[in-house]
């Protein structure tokens, strides 16, 4: 992807949710202690491709008060702009919030999420500013946003063609979530903007159940980008758990104009800590590898990279910068014994 000259390098539009997580491997039902997260599909994204030394923001809306300076804090820390966020004032302004618990085999983790009508699902076009279009090379969202709300929907697909039209590239994450939507209502709006898409991740399981496609993985890459020109590239994640605590982890990418996929062998045995966000993490070490060197190659080892890494850390937000995910790359690519510490 080509160099501009812009503001930003990417922005992206979600929620961003409050996470209360019982201590270590502790039960919702029985934990009195809850330790907080800031988070959020679109937020992770941004943080990562931040953290990686570009520049992004996020398109959100925040209630104003306490826990919306909480989030926003969030925001500042992973150097994320926070420009573009609104602030919700009415009595009923409210952050959604997600309690998660982690698993330990055989119990898997567990997730109850309280995020209705939080405030950026009353979110409306007229809040957000008319310059923002054309100040990014990129934006981002996913199916976790068109499927909060009808109105988050709408809204959504209007800032993709917007931004589009401006010249952005468009970076999109299936993202699907069974408890938010249904799949046909989800296929059939995702249809409708995979024309705008030029970055499209998503899983083989919705290649296969949501999209009903057939064939290997790389069959329905290239049915996608047939039946979609504008893709330029298709990324899948491919996460094998043993445990857990224990995952693997490698991915596919598609570049339509070489018509070459990229893959590598997997992070085997990574230690997990804490694997939401992971995925996200994923997200945005591809498009950092697209917008700073324009190479699927470096795409997949960069998301790779962060994903492996992420699911080591606490919390929702990634927390590893350029020289940790390089380093991190160097040695999975290093075959023979290594130093076992940074020093």
């Amino acid at each position: 992807m080509e160099q501009q000259t812009k503001k930003f390098d990417l922005i992206t539009f979600g929620e961003t949710m409050l996470r209360l997580s019982p201590p270590s491997n502790g039960r919702i039902f029985r934990s009195d202690i809850f330790e907080k997260h800031a988070g959020g599909a679109e937020l992770n994204v941004a943080s990562g491709v931040s953290l990686l030394g570009l520049r992004s923001g996020i398109i959100t809306r925040l209630p104003r008060n306490e826990l919306g300076t909480f989030v926003k804090n969030r925001i500042r820390f992973s150097s994320v702009s926070d420009d573009f966020i609104i602030y919700d004032d009415s009595p009923d302004a409210r952050l959604g919030i997600y309690y998660y618990e982690n698993g330990a085999y055989p119990r898997k983790p567990t997730v109850v999420y309280d995020r209705r009508h939080s405030s950026i699902t009353k979110i409306t076009l007229d809040e957000i500013p008319e310059d923002i279009y054309g100040k990014t090379r990129m934006f981002y969202t996913s199916g976790i946003t068109l499927a909060l709300s009808e109105n988050t929907r709408v809204l959504a697909i209007e800032l993709i063609k917007r931004f589009k039209e401006a010249g952005a590239e468009i970076a999109f994450d299936v993202n699907y979530r069974a408890n938010l939507w249904d799949e046909e209502t989800a296929r059939t709006t995702i249809k409708q903007i995979l024309p705008f898409i030029d970055v499209l991740f998503i899983s083989e399981e919705s290649c296969r159940r949501m999209f009903q496609k057939t064939g290997t993985l790389e069959e329905m890459h290239r049915e996608f980008c047939r039946d979609f020109p504008n893709i330029r590239f298709i990324a899948s994640s491919e996460r094998e758990v043993i445990s857990p605590k224990i995952h693997s982890f490698t991915s596919l990418i598609y570049s339509k104009a070489e018509d070459t996929f990229y893959t590598e062998e997997p992070y085997k045995d990574i230690d997990v800590v804490d694997r939401i966000g992971s995925g996200d993490a994923y997200c945005s070490g591809v498009l950092f590898g697209l917008l700073k060197y324009g190479d699927p190659k470096k795409a997949m080892e960069f998301g790779n990279a962060t994903c492996a890494t992420k699911n080591t850390i606490a919390g929702d937000l990634p927390l590893s910068d350029f020289n940790e995910i390089s380093s991190i790359i160097k040695g999975h690519q290093t075959k023979g014994k290594q130093s076992e510490m940074n020093r």
